[in-house]
């Protein structure tokens, strides 16, 4: 069984590590430092930790302030907050002026459960994703969240990240985890249909192409960690083989990765494309487990789409 750690404590490890040669990165929390695994980081680093409270507004605007004065700003809340409350901030403040700021979406998609569509992110990488300038990333597991923070520390542009809450399986393993940056990974080859995922769907479509081949079905998996910028030449790469694309994603029908597939596979290699994500309505009270459950997005619905999509 593969292990499961979470990926907001891999991020804490990494800042930490850097902070500790670097004085310039600064972390900046809204009252989540606990949810976030930062308390670590605070207590270690007292001079580059900021709480600013429950003002995601705020937030932003200060992690913007100061990387305006040559700090690494790390600013990191709810994802489900930071991508509404503080969206003019992270459009202006950072994006449209250009500022070092690395917005880390923590408890992302349907991470809070029971708590319901409040604190649910299904609408955030449509909408960083729509703002110019602004790259997105959800990446899938420890090993892959480490290179990718690793990567995001030695430049300057900014950068949604979104991250879930709870420990996600590994799909990479510490020896084997191919990165580069902006660039997807394939995970796995196939000839028959093209799983594409992102975040903490990856490991649910690697179950899945598990399962269609022992049923003789060959399927890819590509990680799309760089949900934007999109990587455009390794969907196109990977769909010309198949005959079918399959899109998976924690987050609602409109304006995510599916969407974003569905237009690349359209408009360069036409062929059946399906897109795996939340209903457009308020999901059902659970944990994330048993939403993902009930909404097929696990190994076995997956697999039973792919079927269908195949006319198997």
């Amino acid at each position: 069984m593969p292990n499961k750690i979470a990926n907001k404590k891999v991020i804490c490890e990494v800042l930490s590590e850097h902070a500790r040669v670097d004085k310039d990165v600064v972390v900046l929390c809204s009252d989540s430092r606990g949810s976030a695994s930062l308390t670590p980081f605070f207590e270690e680093f007292p001079k580059q930790s900021v709480e600013v409270g429950i003002a995601e507004q705020d937030l932003v605007g200060i992690a913007a302030g100061l990387a305006a004065c040559g700090k690494k700003a790390f600013a990191v809340s709810p994802a489900s907050f930071l991508s509404t409350r503080s969206y003019e901030q992270c459009k202006i403040d950072c994006a449209y002026s250009d500022t070092n700021v690395k917005l880390i979406g923590i408890s992302g998609g349907v991470s809070y459960g029971a708590l319901g569509m409040s604190h649910h992110s299904a609408q955030d990488i449509a909408a960083m994703s729509a703002i110019p300038n602004m790259r997105v990333y959800l990446p899938s597991d420890r090993f892959q969240t480490r290179k990718l923070v690793e990567a995001l520390l030695q430049d300057e542009k900014c950068a949604y990240v979104r991250v879930g809450r709870n420990a996600v399986e590994d799909v990479y393993t510490e020896d084997d985890c191919p990165f580069e940056m902006d660039r997807a990974t394939l995970v796995r080859d196939g000839s028959d249909v093209l799983l594409v995922a992102c975040g903490e769907m990856v490991r649910p479509a690697v179950d899945a192409a598990e399962l269609l081949e022992k049923d003789g079905i060959s399927a890819a998996v590509l990680d799309m960690y760089c949900v934007k910028p999109l990587d455009r030449e390794a969907i196109v790469r990977q769909a010309r083989k198949v005959s079918a694309v399959i899109s998976v994603e924690e987050h609602a029908p409109f304006g995510g990765l599916g969407s974003m597939v569905a237009q690349v596979v359209g408009e360069e290699c036409p062929r059946t494309c399906v897109t795996m994500s939340l209903p457009d309505a308020p999901v059902i009270t659970g944990t994330s487990r048993e939403v993902f459950d009930y909404y097929g997005l696990n190994g076995e619905g997956i697999a039973r789409r792919a079927k269908e999509a195949l006319g198997k």
